[in-house]
């Protein structure tokens, strides 16, 4: 994943260790076939942040320099945990499995920091337990507004490049692939 080596190490390189650490645990867990608890996540998160315990938050979360709130009530860590649950119905495709568990911690946020580096190794974790992984790892930045009338634009443009890069990487023909 050489987003990891890339990127993040540019940025810094002790915080893409422990993400390439998390991301060895993740494999191995996926490994074992267990369901997906938050507890695994948790776990995981850990690592990633080089801290001792990584608790489901405790009040109402924010992003984006408070843009955005992740709001608490009496169910959202139930919820969550029967959700992050779903991701081994197999009779659910994999890829709507694993973008749903993607997007169940993004928009659950569970943890005080480091959610989206949560969500992504959940993705991972979803798809590996399935013997896939992913073979090119990295983002789509960009930065539109809810107001901009251009953005479905410039969103399409961006999809539109996604495929062509995914048909010359040389190792395979999907950024998907069988392990």
């Amino acid at each position: 994943m050489s987003w990891f080596d890339g990127v993040v190490r540019r940025r810094d390189s002790e915080r893409a260790e422990r993400l390439l650490s998390a991301l060895a645990l993740v494999y191995a867990d996926a490994a074992q076939e267990p369901p997906l608890t938050f507890g695994l996540v948790a776990g995981w998160q850990r690592l990633v942040l080089g801290v001792s315990t990584a608790p489901f938050r405790d009040g109402d979360a924010y992003a984006k320099g408070g843009r955005e709130r992740y709001g608490l009530s009496p169910h959202t860590q139930t919820d969550f945990a029967r959700y992050l649950l779903e991701s081994a119905d197999r009779r659910v495709p994999l890829p709507a499995r694993a973008a749903r568990a993607y997007l169940d911690v993004s928009f659950f946020h569970p943890f005080a920091d480091g959610n989206a580096r949560a969500a992504l190794l959940t993705l991972a974790f979803v798809l590996r337990r399935e013997r896939v992984m992913l073979d090119q790892v990295g983002p789509l930045q960009t930065t539109r507004y809810a107001d901009d009338s251009r953005a479905w634009v410039h969103s399409a443009e961006q999809r539109r490049r996604v495929p062509p890069r995914t048909r010359r990487h040389p190792s395979s023909r999907s950024t998907l692939k069988k392990t």
